[in-house]
C-alpha cells in the first residue's frame, strides 16, 4: 500500500473540512483533503448567520465569490412563536454589535456554497481528492498518525500525517478514533422530513429574504426562501413519528404545512418540486447530540462529526466553520509556533463546547417560550422519561449530564436556574416587543438585550469583527485561563498581561 505524508490530512470537504484545510494551508503547511462525493452535490442547511458571511468567509478569502453568487439575502429570521398569533422578526442590524454593512447573511444553495469553499481550498494549495473515501485512522502508539482510504480507483492508500482532522459528517465513523461516545440530546430528539417548492409567497418589504420558523400543534416549519420562486419547507417533529413519516414522507409534509395556517396560506399558490436535485422529499432524525470527546493526540472532530445541535436558529452552518476556525488555529499553534498540544488542542474544545452549550441554552429557552402547553409536541420537548421528577428536574438533569454521563454542556445544579431565567427573559422580551414592533428598522432591544441572547452573539460577534477589521484585532481570554487568537486570527497566542 503506497503511503504518501502530509502535514495534516482533512477527511471532508464540507464547510468544516475545507474551512480547516484553508487556514491550515494559508501558514504553509501540506494539507491533503479527502472527499467521498464528487463536487458539487446535495446538502441540507441553507440558511447561514453573519458570522459566517463576514467572518470566516472573509478570512478564507471568499467573500467575492459568495457575493458574485447571488445568493438570496438574509436580515434574520421570522418567527410565528410564543404567545403571539403574528409572526416577529430577529433582524441582524438590531443588535448593536452587528449594525451596520454587514448585518445580514444568506439564503445558500449549499450545493454552489460548498463548491466555493472546496475551489477555494485547492486554491490556497490544498491537495484536494475528492471521490475519496476514507476507511480507517491509522494509530502508533498513542496517536492518531494517518488515514487509510480508497481513492477514485478503488485502490487502497494510506497517507501519514501530523495530524488528521475529521469533518466527515454525522454518518462517518472516523470519529471513533479520538474514544468517547456521542450523546444524543432528548429534548432534541426530533425528526425533519422537507422538501422543496416553486412558487411560495415571500414575507413583505425587506423582509422577503428571512427564514421563517412558525410552531403548530405538532412541531414547527422552517420556511426558508433559496431564490424568489424556490422554497425549501421542513417540518420537524417528535420522533414517535418516524413510522408515519417512513409510511408517507409527502404526505406527513403536506399534512404538517396544512396545520400551520401561515405556511399554509403562504404556500396557496405553489407546488412541490418532483424532479431532479431537489425532487425528493428527505428526512433527517438524531441530529442533535455532541461527542464526549472532541480530540486526541494526532486528531480532532469538526462540524457534524464533533456536534450538532437543533436547526431552529440555523446553527449547523455556524457550528461547522467555527469548529474549522478552532482546529486550524490549534494546528497551527502546534506546527508553526511549537505550542503544546494539550494547551492548543484543549482551547479548542473549551471554545467549541462553549459554543454549542450557549446555543443549546438559548434553543432550550426558545422551545419553552411556545405556550401550545396542551399540544403533542410541546408537552414531548419536556419529557425525558425520568420517574419522580418534575419536568425541569428531569430537563436539567438531561443536559447537566447525569442522564449519559456527558458533562459537556453546564453542571445540573446551574442549568435549572440558567433556563429558567432564559426561558422567562426571552418570553418577556417577545411579549414586550409585539408584532407591531417588528417591522424592519424597528428596534428590538427588550430582545437583544436579554442574557441568554446577547451570549449567544458573544463569540460569533468576535469572528465577524475579525472579519471586517482584518489582522491585529485584539480579543480577551474567552475561557478562564485560556488563550487568544494571534494577530492573523490563523494560530493561538497566550493573552499579554
Amino acid at each position: 500500500m503506497p503511503v504518501e505524508e502530509f502535514d495534516v490530512v482533512v477527511v471532508g470537504g464540507g464547510p468544516a473540512g475545507s474551512t480547516a484545510a484553508t487556514l491550515i494551508a494559508e501558514q504553509g503547511h501540506r494539507v491533503a483533503l479527502l472527499e467521498r462525493e464528487r463536487f458539487p452535490r446535495y446538502q441540507i442547511g441553507e440558511s447561514l448567520l453573519p458570522a459566517t458571511v463576514h467572518g470566516v468567509c472573509r478570512l478564507l478569502g471568499v467573500s467575492d465569490d459568495i457575493e458574485a453568487a447571488g445568493f438570496q439575502l438574509k436580515r434574520g429570521g421570522s418567527f410565528r412563536w410564543g404567545t403571539g398569533s403574528e409572526p416577529w422578526n430577529f433582524l441582524f442590524a438590531l443588535s448593536p454589535q452587528l449594525s451596520g454593512p454587514t448585518s445580514y447573511a444568506y439564503q445558500v444553495d449549499r450545493m454552489t456554497f460548498d463548491d466555493i469553499l472546496l475551489k477555494n481550498a485547492a486554491r490556497h494549495g490544498v491537495d484536494v481528492r475528492e471521490e475519496s473515501t476514507a476507511l480507517e485512522a491509522v494509530r502508533a502508539a498513542d496517536r492518531v498518525t494517518g488515514v487509510r482510504y480508497t481513492g477514485p480507483d478503488g485502490a487502497k492508500r494510506e497517507i501519514s500525517a501530523r495530524y488528521v482532522l475529521d469533518a466527515s459528517g454525522n454518518t462517518g465513523r472516523l470519529s471513533r478514533a479520538v474514544g468517547g461516545e456521542r450523546h444524543y440530546s432528548e429534548f432534541f430528539r426530533n425528526l425533519a422530513v422537507f422538501g422543496y417548492f416553486e412558487g411560495g409567497e415571500r414575507l413583505p418589504g425587506p423582509d422577503r429574504g428571512n427564514i421563517l420558523c412558525a410552531a403548530f400543534d405538532e412541531g414547527w416549519l422552517w420556511y426558508i426562501p433559496l431564490s424568489d420562486t424556490l422554497t425549501s419547507v421542513g417540518a420537524v417533529l417528535h420522533r414517535d413519528q418516524a413510522a408515519r413519516i417512513q409510511a408517507d414522507r409527502e404526505g406527513t409534509l403536506l399534512a404538517s404545512i396544512d396545520r400551520c395556517a401561515i405556511v399554509r396560506d403562504y404556500l396557496a399558490g405553489a407546488t412541490r418540486v418532483t424532479e431532479g436535485t431537489y425532487g425528493e422529499v428527505r428526512v433527517r432524525k438524531d441530529y442533535s447530540y455532541a461527542n464526549s470527546r472532541f480530540w486526541a493526540p494526532g486528531m480532532a472532530l469538526v462540524g457534524d462529526a464533533a456536534c450538532f445541535i437543533d436547526p431552529v436558529f440555523s446553527t449547523g452552518v455556524h457550528l461547522a466553520t467555527y469548529g474549522g476556525l478552532l482546529a486550524a488555529r490549534s494546528v497551527n499553534a502546534v506546527l508553526a509556533d511549537g505550542m503544546d498540544e494539550a494547551r492548543a488542542f484543549g482551547e479548542f474544545e473549551a471554545r467549541y463546547r462553549r459554543e454549542y452549550a450557549v446555543f443549546y441554552e438559548f434553543l432550550s429557552a426558545f422551545y419553552d417560550m411556545d405556550q401550545q402547553e396542551d399540544s403533542y409536541f410541546w408537552k414531548a420537548r419536556k419529557v425525558t422519561g425520568a420517574e419522580n421528577l418534575t419536568s425541569m428536574e428531569a430537563f436539567t438533569t438531561l443536559v447537566g449530564g447525569a442522564f449519559s454521563g456527558e458533562r459537556a454542556l453546564v453542571d445540573a445544579g446551574s442549568v435549572a436556574e440558567k433556563f429558567a431565567s432564559s426561558s422567562a427573559d426571552l418570553a418577556e422580551a417577545v411579549s414586550r416587543t409585539g408584532p407591531a414592533q417588528t417591522r424592519s428598522g424597528e428596534r428590538m432591544n427588550n430582545l437583544f438585550g436579554t442574557p441568554v441572547v446577547s451570549e449567544v452573539m458573544q463569540e460569533m460577534n468576535s469572528i465577524q469583527r475579525r472579519g471586517v477589521a482584518g489582522p491585529g484585532t485584539e480579543e480577551a481570554p474567552l475561557v478562564e485561563g485560556g488563550l487568544v487568537p494571534s494577530a492573523d486570527g490563523l494560530s493561538w497566542a497566550e493573552p499579554q498581561a
